[in-house]
C-alpha cells in the first residue's frame, strides 16, 4: 500500500485517524500505542502477509538486546557486537546474496545458483533505525528501561516512516509517544499535516509520475542515444526523483502530524546546492544524518588527520551507495560522492572559493552525472549514456525519439513534453520548498491545499498506472 494508492488516501489514512481521534475522545488514551502499532502492521502486511514474522523478530531481538545491554555491567559490547551482526546479516540475507552469488559467478566464472529471495519492504530503514537504537544505548544516549515493549514497537514500525523514512532517532521520537499533548486533538497539527499531505500527493501524482515515462524510455527503453537525447533523460530522471522522494516524505511528515507526531524533514531544496557538501545537508537529510553519526565519526570522523578524513568520507559514502541496492552501479555512485566530498574539502582547505553560480553549476552537473549511473540498471546500459555524452551519435533530438516520448506519456508533443521538463527545474530552482510554505499565512496554505488536493484526486482516481516510489525499493 503506498501513499499515492487510493487504497492509502481514501480508506486506510482516513479510517485509522478517525479510529485514532475516536480513542482521544473516549480518553482511552492507553490503547493508542497499541493501536498505532496494529495499524502499522496492517500497513506493512498489505503487500505481503508472510514479512510480519520478519519485522517483529528484529523487532523483539533488538529490544531484548537492548535491555540486556542496559542491565549488563561488564559485557555491553559484545551485546552491542550480537546486535549489529544480527542486524546486518539479516540485511545482507535478503538484500545482498544473490549479489555476491552473481559477482563470484562473473569472477570464477561458478555456476551457483541464485536464492528465491523477495526483499521484505523497508528492511534498510528498519535495521538503520535498529542499529542507532543499539548504538545509543552503549554509549549512553538513551536509556529505554522505562519505555516498554509495545511503544518501541510504536517506534520502529509507525507506518509513515516505515518504508522509505526519515530515518528517525529513538529520543526524538519517544518522547512524543509519553507527552500528554500526544493524546489530545492538536487542530493545528492536523491543518498542517493535510496541507503538507497534499503538497507531498501532488508532487508524486501531477509531476514525478508524469516524468516517470520519459526517464523510463531512455534508461530502460531505448537504444543508442545522441547527447541531447542523453541529457533530456537525465535530467527528467533527476527531476523525478526528486519529486518522487520529497513528496513520499511530504506524505510521510504529514501524515505523521495527523498523529500528533513531528518527523524530520528529508529535504531542503538539495538541487539550489552551491557544493556537495552542501547537497548532502540538503538532500535525504536523516539519511546523511545517520551516516555521519553511525559511520564516519565511529570510522574516526575528522580526529585522525587529514587523509584519514578523506578516506572516512569516502568509505562513508562507498558504504552508502551499498546500501542503497544491490548492484556495483550503486557503489560507482557511492564512490564518486565519496571522491566529490573529498575532493571538496582539500579544495575548501586551500582558501580558495568559486563563486556561488559556478559553485551550482558544477553541483547540479556532478550530481545529474552521478544520478545516471544510480538510475543505469546495467554497466552496459551506463555505457550507453557515456556514448551519447562523448557524441558518438549525434547531438540533436531524433525524429524517432521524440515519437517514442510522446507515445510513452501523455503529452500530445515533444515540446509539451519539454516545457514540463524545464518548468520542473524552473520549480526546484526558484519556488518555495515544502519546508517555505509552512511560512504562509494559514488563509493561503488552505487553498493552496485545497487546490492541490482536488487535482491530485483526480490523478488518483484517473484509470493509470501509478508508479511505486522509487526509494520503497531501497
Amino acid at each position: 500500500m503506498i501513499f499515492s494508492s487510493p487504497e492509502f488516501c481514501l480508506l486506510f489514512l482516513p479510517i485509522t485517524v478517525i479510529l485514532y481521534y475516536a480513542l482521544l475522545r473516549f480518553r482511552y488514551n492507553y490503547f493508542i500505542a497499541p493501536f498505532l502499532f496494529i495499524a502499522s502492521l496492517i500497513y506493512y502486511a498489505w503487500w505481503r502477509p508472510e514479512n510480519i514474522w520478519i519485522i517483529l523478530l528484529s523487532i523483539t531481538g533488538n529490544y531484548v538486546l537492548g535491555q540486556m545491554m542496559v542491565q549488563a555491567v561488564t559485557c555491553r559490547k559484545a551485546i552491542l557486537i550480537l546486535g549489529l551482526i544480527g542486524n546486518l546479516c539479516a540485511l545482507a540475507w535478503y538484500k545482498y546474496t544473490n549479489f555476491a552469488l552473481e559477482t563470484l559467478n562473473s569472477l570464477l566464472h561458478a555456476d551457483l545458483p541464485l536464492q528465491e529471495i523477495i526483499l521484505p519492504i523497508g528492511i534498510s530503514f528498519f535495521t538503520f533505525q535498529q542499529i542507532a537504537y543499539l548504538s545509543d544505548i552503549y554509549t549512553q544516549k538513551h536509556d529505554p528501561s522505562h519505555e516498554g515493549f509495545i511503544n518501541y514497537c510504536c517506534f520502529i514500525c509507525f507506518f509513515p516512516q516505515l518504508v522509505a523514512g526519515p530515518i528517525v532517532h529513538h529520543r526524538e521520537m519517544m518522547p512524543q509517544f509519553f507527552d500528554s499533548r500526544s493524546h489530545q486533538v492538536q487542530w493545528e497539527n492536523i491543518f498542517n499535516g493535510l496541507v503538507i499531505f497534499s503538497i507531498g500527493l501532488a508532487k508524486k501524482l501531477l509531476i514525478a509520475d508524469n516524468l516517470s515515462p520519459i526517464a523510463r524510455h531512455c534508461f530502460d527503453v531505448t537504444g543508442s542515444m545522441t547527447f541531447l537525447e542523453a541529457g533530456f533523460g537525465s535530467i527528467a530522471y533527476t527531476l523525478q526523483l526528486y519529486f518522487d522522494f520529497s513528496g513520499y516524505s511530504d506524505m510521510a511528515v504529514g501524515s505523521a502530524l495527523l498523529f500528533n507526531i513531528h518527523l524530520p524533514w528529508n529535504f531542503n531544496s538539495p538541487y539550489k546546492a552551491s557544493n556537495i557538501q552542501d547537497f548532502w545537508r540538503r538532500w535525504h537529510i536523516t539519511l546523511s544524518r545517520w551516516l555521519r553519526d553511525y559511520l564516519y565519526i565511529p570510522l574516526g570522523g575528522n580526529r585522525r588527520g587529514a587523509s584519514r578524513t578523506l578516506g572516512n568520507l569516502f568509505i562513508t559514502f562507498l558504504l552508502g551507495g551499498l546500501w542503497h541496492g544491490a548492484a556495483w552501479t550503486f557503489v560507482i555512485w557511492g564512490a564518486m560522492h565519496g571522491a566529490a566530498l573529498a575532493l571538496h574539502r582539500l579544495w575548501s582547505q586551500s582558501g580558495r572559493a568559486l563563486s556561488p553560480l559556478l559553485g551550482w553549476m558544477l553541483t547540479f552537473i556532478f550530481v545529474n552525472a552521478a544520478w545516471i549511473v544510480f538510475r543505469a540498471p546495467t554497466m552496459e546500459r551506463l555505457g550507453k549514456f557515456v556514448d551519447a555524452f562523448l557524441g558518438y551519435n549525434g547531438f540533436a533530438f531524433r525524429k524517432s525519439f521524440r515519437e517514442a516520448v510522446i507515445t510513452s506519456t501523455q503529452f500530445s508533443s515533444f515540446s509539451a513534453v519539454a516545457l514540463l521538463v524545464l518548468g520542473c527545474l524552473l520549480v526546484v530552482l526558484a519556488f518555495p520548498n515544502s519546508i517555505s510554505w509552512q511560512k504562509m499565512k494559514p488563509q493561503y496554505r488552505l487553498w493552496l491545499a485545497v487546490l492541490l488536493s482536488c487535482l491530485s484526486l483526480l490523478a488518483l482516481i484517473m484509470p493509470q498506472a501509478h508508479p511505486e516510489f522509487i526509494y520503497s525499493q531501497f
